[in-house]
Formats: structure tokens, sequence, C-alpha cells
């Protein structure tokens, strides 16, 4: 069967020297080793303006096959915040009085978090991130989704890089389960709740624990 032929574009190309390429490196590297993320939220707004251009970014993401199979919810609406809350702090509750392992309080201990969730209601905004474990045509028909919870963790972290570019700060969180994120906001049967992102500026008295990064020779092997 004779098939349209798939358009092509040229490889947008960055004629940096090198050493413009090292400087570039450099100067992103010391802009994301400053991100860190943040448990204490201002109420300050954040225009929209904003979050959509982040997710634009995020949306530039790499798929397999191109699918795209992510889906983000943008919450700004007090009243449903409020909802998400309610509903993770509930699944905390749980978790933490029966489900949670000793080993799992102990490598969570630093980090000072415990069942009450605050910022969910504080922060701005909540881009709530969706898995598409596949699509569904426009009769109902499922699509074959490839490399879902890979391309979907990529364009989470692009999204993750996009908010700190923009001046604010953030926080993945993800409740001990996520389903009621899917009633909540009324999402198809073929998402999924991937991760909850905490979006705003920090508060005033906002601290982070002083935890260590690995080094380059931990985190990576040339061959």
């Amino acid at each position: 069967m004779k098939t349209a032929r798939q358009r092509h574009s040229p490889v947008a190309r960055s004629d940096g020297s090198p050493a413009d390429m090292r400087r570039r490196a450099a100067a992103f590297y010391e802009e994301m080793r400053r991100r860190r993320s943040v448990r204490q939220f201002s109420d300050r707004p954040v225009a929209r303006e904003v979050i959509e251009k982040c997710l634009r970014t995020a949306a530039t993401a790499p798929s397999g096959a191109n699918m795209q199979p992510w889906h983000f919810v943008a919450v700004s609406d007090p009243a449903v915040k409020r909802r998400i809350r309610e509903a993770a702090e509930a699944e905390e509750r749980k978790f933490y009085s029966s489900a949670a392992t000793e080993e799992w309080r102990k490598a969570i201990a630093p980090l000072g978090t415990n069942a009450s969730k605050p910022f969910l209601e504080t922060a701005p905004w909540l881009i709530v991130v969706f898995a598409q474990d596949c699509g569904l045509s426009p009769d109902g028909r499922k699509v074959k989704h490839y490399y879902v919870s890979e391309s979907v963790g990529i364009a989470t972290g692009i999204l993750i890089a996009a908010v700190h570019k923009a001046g604010l700060a953030s926080l993945p969180y993800t409740p001990s389960r996520m389903s009621f994120l899917t009633h909540i906001l009324d999402r198809p049967r073929n998402e999924r709740p991937f991760l909850i992102l905490v979006v705003g500026y920090p508060a005033e008295d906002a601290v982070v624990p002083d935890l260590p990064r690995k080094s380059l020779e931990e985190n990576a092997t040339f061959v």
C-alpha cells in the first residue's frame, strides 16, 4: 500500500566554537547545580504564561516512536488543590502508619518529611503529570505507545529544568497511591498519574537539607 512520504526538516545547528560549547555547558551546569527540591512555598502568584512556556518546553522531549505519551494538568484552582491535598494526606497517613518500612523511614529521615503536605495548597501551581499507556483514536480504538515511562520521565526532567530556569522552585511529589488524581482531575482510562510537580516561589524562610551529590567519578564512566 502506498503511503505518504514523511516530511523532514534540516537539523538545527549551533555553530559555536569548542570554547563556546565549554562555556555554555559550564553555565548550564552552574545554573542547574543550584536547583533544589523545596518543601516550603510562598503563595505568591505565578503567571499562567510562565507555566505554559515551561510545559511547551517539556513537550519538546524525545519519546518512543514520537507518541508523546504524556499529559500535563496544571492546577491553580484553590478548591481543586485542597481536594488533592486532602486525598494525598489521607493516603500518606495510611502509608506512614502501616506500609512504610523501617528502611524507608531511615532513607527519608534527612528530608524531614511526614504525612502533612501543606505545599499542595500553598504553592500557586500543581502540575500533575499523567502517562498515557496507550493512545485513543477518535473511534475509541487503542493506539500502542512505546517506552512510556522512559518518555514521560525525560519530559518531566525537562519540565523541572524549565521551571528552575524560569526562576521558580519545584518539588517532585509522588503520593504512595495516586489513583485519586485520575478521579479528581477527570482523566481518561488510558492515563495514569506519574507525578505531581509542585511549582512556585520558595517561602522567605525556606531551607533545604545539606545533602551531598555524587561525584562525576561515581556517576559516570568514560570508555
